[in-house]
């Protein structure tokens, strides 16, 4: 099943159920007109919802009408929480060797997590707005899920069945703003401005084989001003899954539905080429190409994102079709808001 949320100039939208292919939709007032009161009556509302969505990929849904991304909000604008890991193990070993730092051992068993802002979540063709192109505007290309209700210290393994729909992300940060507020001890705050979700939220059957143990095993795309600097596979390297980190959060408290999970940035390793290391997968975001570019070249070369750039984030299926929709944002200064 696959579901959006329309903007009708509420702050939670309007809920609609998407075709398959994406290019219908219908809206679910019948049987709920926000997600989040499908995510809170999971058992009894998603069946109804399953069988609209049979009815719509059949092509006899009778109020069937075209699917447009542009008018979409985040499938769950506004959220409970957002949690967002560091899953990749590769992406902070990167970071770190380029400012010669080690890894801490207990990073490869107990995962990163921050709260990141979940009151004003932005949409998949919603513009990135910064006051600053100082600030070292960056985009990071993740995947999500939302989770149901999931009881305080259940298992990773058992916590992947709290696993009610998946999403893509823009966990956009401000690279400059981030020493000083980690330098302070308390994490991410300013540094971390509002982050944006694919046009769709889909169930983990939509997947097929490529759910497989809490990660999902394609490919996520990174397409920055047009040229695409990233073909990262999501599955293999993805160091904790989503079971783990789900666990990780209900380790001393409930999760309750609506909440969102992320990935973090995806992110694979190098191979050897004539020994030398290249990354030939690309990147999801510019802060790891600057650390390459650092590791290999002493300084890095890339800069941020500036005014006017666009990023396009997406994931195929394996028959070719994108599964989410893409985010494809624009940066703009506070004055073009």
């Amino acid at each position: 099943m696959k579901l959006a949320t329309y903007k009708d100039g509420s702050r939670d939208g309007q809920l609609v159920v998407v075709s398959r292919d994406l290019s219908t939709a219908h809206y679910a007032t019948g049987i709920a007109s926000k997600l989040q009161q499908v995510l809170d009556d999971w058992n009894f509302l998603a069946p109804q919802l399953e069988d609209l969505y049979s009815t719509l990929n059949q092509g006899k849904a009778r109020h069937a009408f075209p699917f447009d991304p542009e008018r979409c909000m985040a499938p769950l604008p506004r959220a409970y929480q957002w949690a967002d890991g560091s899953a990749y193990i590769n992406h902070v070993e990167l970071v770190r060797a380029a400012r010669n730092s080690e890894v801490p051992s207990s990073f490869y068993t107990d995962p990163l997590m921050y709260q990141g802002g979940s009151d004003d979540f932005i949409g998949p063709c919603d513009p990135v707005v910064c006051a600053s192109e100082a600030f070292g505007i960056d985009f990071e290309a993740e995947i999500a899920v939302i989770t149901g209700d999931v009881p305080m210290q259940t298992s990773a393994d058992d916590a992947i069945e709290g696993v009610r729909l998946l999403m893509l992300a823009n966990d956009v940060s401000l690279r400059n703003l981030i020493p000083n507020e980690l330098a302070k001890g308390f994490g991410f705050f300013q540094s971390k401005p509002a982050t944006a979700f694919s046009p769709v939220a889909i169930t983990p059957d939509e997947l097929g084989d490529a759910w497989q143990g809490g990660r999902v095993h394609l490919t996520l795309q990174s397409t920055w001003n047009g040229r695409k600097v990233g073909m990262c596979e999501a599955g293999p390297e993805m160091t904790f899954h989503f079971g783990q980190l789900i666990a990780h959060i209900c380790k001393t408290r409930n999760v309750r539905a609506g909440s969102i999970v992320g990935s973090g940035t995806v992110s694979n390793k190098s191979v050897d080429v004539n020994g030398k290391p290249e990354w030939p997968k690309g990147y999801s975001c510019i802060a790891e190409k600057r650390a390459i570019e650092t590791i290999l070249d002493g300084k890095p070369s890339t800069e941020f994102m500036k005014y006017g750039d666009t990023i396009r984030i997406e994931m195929k299926g394996q028959n070719g079709e994108s599964l989410f929709g893409a985010i494809e944002q624009e940066i703009v200064p506070l004055t073009q808001a």
